[in-house]
């Protein structure tokens, strides 16, 4: 198995095919632990090259990461799901992303329009039933189009839920049978803010209105002085994942 790290002169054209194992990703994860989410990056660009993509719902982890990718193999393909329930802030902030970066953004979706859900589940499921909500207009699709590749790259952070405390820079993911990369696992929210700052990234204006962390507009209010940053999705409801990061305990 290959372990080595890439060097500036490594061209990111040649890559292995190597078929990871729990074990040698949690070796991996030990040896990267308190590297830079760039060398996270390139060890993930020298093993998997075009098998890899990144996905981003446009918050500042997501912009901050773009931006290193940029950098470094701007060719990476990026994704983000269209739930056609994002606000127009972020739509905007994608259309900002790809005029500044020049990244490559791919649209993922499902071919269940809003009109025919509400036929099939009745009217507003993302309030009646959230979870299957989330489970048809976002984990659905993204297993499917994840299956085409052999890693994925996330800009979740250990601090952010419960659920993430425990995240490996390199772990595997038993959902999508794939590695996963979660280079900026280890860092803090203001680290990530100091980041968009430093390099004058652009990001969405709803952050600067009290939303910390956006999702779909209907599920996604703005945060009340001292309550936890997440406390605006899925206010009301005890759901607090949408369960892209999740092994769901159902299927629709």
């Amino acid at each position: 198995m290959s372990s080595h790290f890439l060097t500036q002169q490594d061209p990111y054209t040649l890559y292995d095919l190597t078929q990871w194992t729990v074990s040698e990703l949690k070796h991996i994860n030990q040896q990267l632990e308190g590297s830079s989410p760039q060398l996270v990056l390139r060890w993930g660009f020298e093993h998997f090259g075009p098998d890899i993509v990144q996905a981003t719902g446009f918050g500042p982890e997501g912009v901050a990461l773009m931006h290193m990718i940029a950098e470094i193999r701007p060719e990476t393909r990026i994704f983000y799901l269209d739930t056609a329930l994002l606000f127009p802030e972020t739509y905007a902030l994608r259309d900002e992303l790809v005029r500044r970066l020049g990244v490559r953004l791919e649209r993922v979706a499902t071919g269940l329009s809003l009109e025919e859900q509400t036929k099939k589940y009745g009217e507003a499921l993302w309030q009646s039933d959230p979870d299957s909500c989330c489970y048809l207009r976002k984990v659905t699709p993204q297993r499917e189009y994840l299956g085409g590749y052999r890693a994925w790259i996330t800009g979740i952070r250990r601090d952010q839920t419960i659920f993430r405390a425990n995240a490996g820079l390199v772990e595997w993911d038993t959902t999508n049978k794939m590695v996963k990369l979660n280079p900026l696992a280890a860092w803090t929210s203001q680290q990530v803010w100091d980041y968009i700052h430093t390099h004058n990234l652009p990001y969405n204006p709803l952050h600067d209105k009290g939303f910390p962390s956006i999702g779909c507009w209907p599920c996604t209010r703005a945060v009340k002085p001292g309550e936890d940053p997440r406390a605006g999705r899925w206010s009301g409801q005890k759901k607090t994942e949408c369960g892209i990061h999740l092994k769901p305990d159902y299927e629709i």
